[in-house]
């Protein structure tokens, strides 16, 4: 888990020495960081990329500081909960859900035998480039909820007696990915669905597009 970091206060806790050399482990913090914030729409697109590219590239941890003193406290918190694995098991038990304003863990794994399991991903906090959800399904619908930016890949999951419909709408090949989800593993009997969020009734009868994340 990345330790929280102070957007006006060099990583590490050495605000008294700036000119300290940054360690890995300070960038990769600094990173996460940026990366929340793009998700929470603070940063563009190119911003993020500048940023990334600064981050990956400093020497000291005052050239880290530079990079997220203009960030609210609240970024760095949530980058801290980021989790590196989150296992969901449940059996015949209702319905599994991971929606709102969640922190995606760098890798999630389903043991979820005939229980419909949504995960929405319109507000979730981005942490990383990548999130790879490990399927051992059985039963009922998986469903994931994308938004603009959030790829998925299905290719590595294995369909048993098992639908796939993708609703997803088609972005533009130039714009760069926020988010690959990757599926891996196996969903035996029901669906998997992946959906953009759905229209409210405004929305619809204008035929707006769906609202972005922020």
């Amino acid at each position: 888990m990345p330790e929280e970091i102070s957007p006006t206060e060099p990583p590490s806790g050495a605000g008294s020495s700036p000119g300290l050399r940054a360690s890995h482990a300070d960038r990769d913090r600094v990173v996460d960081v940026l990366r929340v914030a793009a998700g929470d729409g603070l940063l563009t697109a190119d911003e993020l990329d500048e940023r990334l590219e600064a981050a990956l590239s400093a020497r000291t941890l005052s050239e880290l500081a530079l990079l997220t003193t203009d960030l609210p406290a609240t970024v760095e918190g949530s980058a801290a909960e980021a989790k590196d694995l989150v296992r969901i098991e449940q059996v015949f038990s209702g319905t599994v859900e991971r929606t709102g304003r969640w922190v995606l863990p760098r890798r999630m794994e389903l043991a979820v035998t005939w229980c419909d399991v949504t995960l929405d991903f319109t507000e979730a906090v981005i942490t990383q480039d990548t999130v790879r959800i490990e399927v051992a399904m059985t039963g009922k619908t998986l469903t994931l909820v994308t938004a603009p930016g959030v790829e998925v890949d299905v290719d590595g999951l294995a369909l048993v007696h098992c639908k796939l419909k993708d609703r997803r709408e088609r972005t533009s090949p130039a714009a760069p990915p926020r988010l690959r989800v990757e599926l891996v593993g196996q969903k035996a009997h029901g669906t998997v669905v992946v959906r953009p969020p759905r229209r409210t009734f405004g929305q619809w009868l204008l035929r707006s597009p769906s609202p972005r994340a922020e």
